[in-house]
């Protein structure tokens, strides 16, 4: 009995610090790669991110370039569990959240920002899919994104940054 209650806990504790260093994969300093990325026309373009993870917490820093060489940068921190946050980005109000699938260490990444379009107020919804492949240090986000304007879908193509 004592044999095989230490077999279950060094695999609960196994399986933990796995999860725990996968979740870690994410972060560090990640450039886009424009070549392999899928970016709609007219689309703010995701520059670079920073990503710290720390237990339960996840904090980014996004820096999106508009087209026009002006770039804009925002902070933004929430759990990994699924709560909602809400935020201020250049005066948009943005509500974000994030999952963590520990089973494939996906990161799923959902916000809503209001924003004022040429009939008013609209909000553009984003549905992010996050994975690191860590042997070639890269980082792929896929977006779907909804809004009165239109949907488009996309992916940014990024390598960590030395």
């Amino acid at each position: 009995m004592k044999k095989y209650l230490f077999l279950v806990v060094a695999v609960i504790f196994m399986t933990g610090s796995f999860v725990s260093a996968q979740k870690e994969d994410y972060n560090g300093v990640w450039k886009l790669v424009r070549e392999k990325s899928v970016i709609p026309e007219y689309f703010p373009v995701l520059v670079k991110i920073t990503v710290a993870i720390k237990g339960d917490s996840l904090l980014t820093e996004r820096v999106y370039d508009t087209g026009d060489g002006s770039e804009y940068p925002f902070t933004e921190n929430v759990t990994l569990d699924g709560k909602e946050y809400q935020f201020n980005i250049y005066s948009m109000p943005r509500k974000s959240k994030a999952i963590l699938n520990e089973s494939d260490s996906l990161v799923n990444f959902e916000s809503a920002t209001t924003y004022e379009g040429s009939s008013g107020p609209d909000d553009l919804v984003s549905k992010e899919s996050w994975k690191v492949d860590k042997a070639n240090n890269t980082f792929t986000i896929s977006f779907k994104n909804k809004s009165a304007m239109g949907d488009n879908e996309g992916s940014f193509f990024l390598m960590k940054s030395e």
